[in-house]
């Protein structure tokens, strides 16, 4: 499990294509790996990968295929900069929200408004999830936890503050940019429930 804070932004070093998916290869100087250890969990845009490779300041992890097309990892490539966060230890607190690490869908930035010194963002999400996000609700956008503004149809709204932008890659998104996306894992866990009382 994971938070959505992320603890450092990283780049993509090296991607090797195979037949069943890619092995990526990543660095960062702001991250303590020190602690990492193969097989140990590292979220890289909000997606759970696990390390195969540590090194002094960076790992390696394999990507399945169904992780290729669900997610944008697919359309990433070598020197593209990506969110970092270890995998929550018990001993700590969280300051986001719990998030699986398991990407959901892909959403799309659709209009970027500058307000005094922060952002907003209106993303376009697939109509699948429109029913788990709600207004003033969680919701994990390549992988930083967020709180959603407004939700109109199959548009939602974040505003981003000048911290989360300069301490993530999300300062660096455009209008087109396509996002990993992971509702609320709380509401999909109340739609089971309900499903099964009818």
């Amino acid at each position: 499990m994971f938070t959505g804070i992320i603890q450092a932004i990283g780049q993509i070093k090296t991607k090797t294509i195979h037949e069943k998916g890619a092995v990526f290869g990543f660095v960062s100087n702001a991250l303590d790996f020190s602690t990492v250890e193969i097989g140990d969990s590292i979220a890289v845009n909000g997606v759970c990968l696990t390390a195969i490779e540590v090194s002094g300041n960076g790992f390696s992890a394999d990507v399945s295929q169904e992780t290729l097309e669900c997610s944008i990892f697919g359309v990433l490539s070598v020197d593209d900069v990506v969110n970092l966060e270890k995998a929550l230890r018990l001993n700590q607190g969280i300051d986001g929200h719990l998030v699986s690490g398991h990407v959901d869908g892909q959403g799309k930035v659709v209009d970027k408004i500058t307000e005094g010194k922060s952002v907003r963002f209106k993303i376009n999400a697939p109509q699948s999830l429109v029913k788990y996000i709600a207004r003033k609700g969680s919701i994990t956008v390549n992988g930083v936890s967020l709180t959603v503004n407004s939700i109109e149809e199959n548009e939602f709204d974040v505003n981003i503050v000048p911290h989360t932008l300069s301490v993530t890659t999300l300062g660096q998104l455009t209008i087109g940019d396509v996002l990993n996306l992971e509702v609320d894992i709380i509401a999909r866990h109340l739609e089971q429930l309900i499903k099964n009382k009818e």
